[in-house]
């Protein structure tokens, strides 16, 4: 295994446990110390991140940072998601949303057009990396097609990103020339 691959595994297991601290506290609401290291491991155990012998270490350390990057605030011995642990915890759900998908297509595309302003360009291009993950196809540069129900998650994206006036969803009854579109959504029997 490269240096780079095993950063990059490093990293992502980092995050991972950054997403169930801040999932575990808001779920808990505020949470001690001594309730945080208990909750957090038995998730881990459950999806085998860490040794047992450092888990402690590990969860305290995430905490920790978390705190100093501002997504948790520590008071009287507990931890509390602040806003920006909120907003954060918030687009990793978004990331990891799985969008239902029917066993019998309805045969009507779904097709999301946005026009976001150059000054939320960082916004657009995270909008972009989540319909990318979502499994979205791209048709044109802002415009993006799926074949399931897909209004909830647009909702949110237009909520949480705070781009309702700048994103449109459509649900489209025919779309010329999709033949390579059905074949890419296995559509195509």
């Amino acid at each position: 295994m490269g240096k780079l691959e095993k950063h990059s595994q490093e990293r992502a297991r980092r995050e991972h446990l950054q997403k169930i601290v801040l999932g575990t506290i808001k779920v808990a609401g505020i949470l001690s110390v001594g309730l945080l290291a208990p909750s957090v491991i038995g998730a881990m155990d459950k999806l085998g991140l860490l040794p047992k012998s450092r888990q402690r270490e590990y969860i305290t350390s995430s905490a920790a940072k978390l705190t100093k990057r501002g997504l948790l605030k520590y008071i009287n011995g507990h931890y509390e998601l602040t806003k920006d642990g909120e907003k954060i915890l918030r687009q990793w759900e978004l990331s990891d949303y799985i969008i239902h998908r029917p066993k019998k297509w309805d045969k009507k595309w779904r097709a999301v057009i946005f026009d976001i302003p150059e000054k939320k360009r960082k916004t657009r291009d995270k909008i972009t990396i989540l319909f990318r993950q979502a499994g979205f196809r791209r048709l044109q540069d802002s415009v993006w097609v799926f074949p399931y129900d897909c209004e909830d998650i647009i909702g949110l994206l237009k909520t949480d990103f705070h781009v309702g006036k700048y994103l449109l969803y459509m649900i489209v009854e025919e779309l010329e020339n999709d033949k390579q579109l059905r074949k890419d959504f296995n559509l195509i029997r």
